[in-house]
C-alpha cells in the first residue's frame, strides 16, 4: 500500500510582519484614498487645491521606506500593484455610476457626481502616479548610492521634490490641457506652480514620519 506523505508546510502559516502588512495596505488605501476623495477643492495658504495634496506625499514617504528598505526592484512591483488597482477600481467606479438604481436608492444624483469623475481625470491620475512614483524610486536609489547610504532626508526630500514635480505636472496638463480655450499651456503652468510649493511644503513637514516608519520596519528585518 502506497502512503502519501503531505508536506506539513502548507498548513502553516505564512510569516509575514504585521507593521510590513500595515505599510502596504496603508499604501494602497491612500492610492484609492487620493482618487475617492480628491474631488473636493480647498482652499489652503490662498492656495486652491484638492485634499488630495494631504495624501499625496504619504504615498511618496512610503515608497522612499519600502526602497531604503527593501530595493527598488521591490518598490517597482509595490508601484505596479498600486496602479494595477486604480485601474480595477476606475472600471468599477465606470460600471457602477451607469447602473440603474432601485427604487429604494435616492441618492443617485449624488452618487453620480461623486463617484462620476471624467475618465480623463482619471486617466491623468493614474499616468502621473505611476511615472512620479517610478522616478521617485530612481532618483531615491541614486541619491543612496552618491552618499554611501547617509542623509536620508536629503534624499527622500530631493527625490520627492522631482517626483511632485512629475506628478503635479503631468496630471494637470493631461487633465486640464485645453479642456476650453482659456486652459492653454500658460495657464495650466499657472495652476501647476502654487499647487506644486504646497504639495513640496507638506512633503517636507513628514520628513519624520519616513525616519520613523524606516526605525520600525528595520527592526522587522
Amino acid at each position: 500500500m502506497i502512503q502519501m506523505t503531505i508536506p506539513t508546510k502548507i498548513f502553516e502559516e505564512p510569516k509575514a510582519d504585521f507593521r510590513l502588512l500595515t505599510l502596504f495596505s496603508v499604501f494602497v488605501g491612500m492610492l484609492v484614498g487620493m482618487n475617492l476623495l480628491g474631488g473636493k477643492i480647498i482652499t489652503i495658504f490662498g492656495v486652491a487645491g484638492s485634499v488630495a495634496v494631504f495624501i499625496v506625499p504619504l504615498t511618496f514617504a512610503i515608497t522612499d521606506i519600502s526602497t531604503e528598505l527593501y530595493g527598488k526592484a521591490f518598490t517597482r512591483k509595490l508601484t505596479l500593484a498600486g496602479m494595477l488597482t486604480l485601474v480595477i477600481l476606475m472600471i468599477y467606479s465606470a460600471i457602477f455610476v451607469v447602473l440603474d438604481p432601485n427604487v429604494r436608492f435616492g441618492a443617485n444624483e449624488a452618487y453620480r457626481t461623486i463617484f462620476g469623475s471624467s475618465l480623463r481625470i482619471i486617466i491623468a491620475s493614474i499616468v502621473a502616479f505611476g511615472l512620479a512614483q517610478l522616478q521617485d524610486i530612481l532618483i531615491f536609489e541614486r541619491i543612496r548610492r552618491m552618499t554611501a547610504g547617509k542623509y536620508l532626508w536629503l534624499r527622500t526630500n530631493l527625490s520627492t521634490f522631482a517626483s511632485e514635480l512629475v506628478d503635479t505636472t503631468v496630471f494637470m496638463f493631461i487633465a486640464f490641457y485645453l479642456i476650453t480655450p482659456k486652459f492653454d499651456a500658460l495657464f495650466v503652468v499657472k495652476m501647476i506652480i502654487p499647487y506644486l510649493l504646497l504639495k513640496i511644503t507638506f512633503a517636507v513637514l513628514i520628513t519624520p514620519i519616513v525616519y520613523a516608519g524606516v526605525r520600525m520596519l528595520r527592526k522587522s528585518l
